[in-house]
């Protein structure tokens, strides 16, 4: 049988009898193998990911079982595009991308997965009102007492992805204020497009020269150290498995000279390893632009995972 034809248990290698808990496990396995920034192959992965969104709901899950026995049991039938993801940049689940098809570029409009299909007669997991908007939420007071330089710095990261990286990339959503799911602390913006995020965080610090090392700031003796992102970039890695998670900590200046203050990188991992990225207001730009626009499908609005960040918006 050809890796097109198999049966989503196949693609997850699962019995038929797997519970859900066996359906999470094999698909974080089989999704880190096949993603395509860790080497794998972006059509064997949207297969894995539509597999695992059919079985893990329990009403699409039984539709399927119906169906899957219905052909295990009547004529042999070419199932090959009921077994693998909406291409990139088509509505229609049945399309095949040829080979001379152009990849699919950030700069395209935003195609929605699952699409948005009224005839069909499912409920979206939101509105395509919703999903529509590139922009979720605004900095805001968290308890009794509200930090106005805060929610300053985070107004200034705002504007910034606002007017210089979401009109390039059509299909990015910016979700600002979450709940940080690895504890009680908050995630100031969450950039999402296609199977990649951004998780950041604002600083601001007089202009200078500042040395990043990887855990600490550094400037003429004087070490700061910034807010702590990286095992949020970790829970939320493991939480979707299916997207390449980063960190990003933009320090702005005080006049707002977006190449102020100078970071130096000065890595002790390879580069592409790091959890987190230090950088200024022109580095998160182009560092930004770089990391979403190279990622799979970039042009893709990813509804449920939009859905549950929206779920996460203290």
């Amino acid at each position: 049988m050809t890796q097109g034809s198999s049966s989503h248990y196949q693609v997850l290698r699962l019995p038929v009898t797997a519970t859900d808990k066996e359906i999470k496990v094999a698909y974080r396995k089989a999704a880190r193998l096949a993603h395509p920034d860790h080497g794998g192959d972006a059509a064997v992965f949207r297969r894995v990911t539509l597999a695992y969104e059919t079985l893990i709901d329990p009403q699409r899950r039984a539709a399927y079982d119906r169906s899957y026995a219905a052909a295990a049991t009547g004529p042999r039938m070419d199932t090959g595009a009921h077994f693998d993801a909406p291409a990139a940049g088509s509505k229609a689940s049945a399309t095949v991308r040829r080979p001379n098809t152009p990849r699919n570029t950030a700069g395209d409009a935003a195609v929605y997965v699952p699409p948005y299909e009224p005839e069909s007669g499912e409920v979206p997991l939101i509105p395509e009102d919703l999903a529509s908007r590139q922009v979720h939420g605004m900095p805001r007071k968290r308890g009794i007492f509200g930090a106005e330089a805060r929610i300053q710095r985070e107004m200034r990261t705002v504007q910034l992805i606002t007017r210089q990286i979401l009109p390039a990339i059509p299909a990015a959503r910016l979700i600002n204020g979450l709940q940080s799911p690895a504890d009680n602390s908050h995630i100031d913006h969450a950039l999402l497009a296609g199977y990649r995020l951004a998780l950041i965080g604002s600083m601001l610090l007089p202009k200078g020269v500042y040395a990043w090392n990887g855990s600490t700031l550094n400037q003429g003796g004087r070490a700061i150290a910034p807010p702590q992102l990286a095992h949020v970039v970790r829970r939320m890695q493991d939480i979707f498995p299916e997207l390449n998670v980063t960190g990003w900590l933009v320090v702005h200046s005080p006049d707002g000279n977006l190449h102020e203050p100078v970071i130096d990188q000065h890595r002790r991992s390879p580069r592409g390893h790091e959890t987190v990225q230090v950088v200024n207001g022109a580095g998160l730009v182009r560092g930004l632009k770089e990391f979403l626009a190279s990622g799979p499908a970039p042009n893709t609005v990813n509804v449920p995972v939009l859905a549950r960040l929206l779920r996460g918006m203290h």
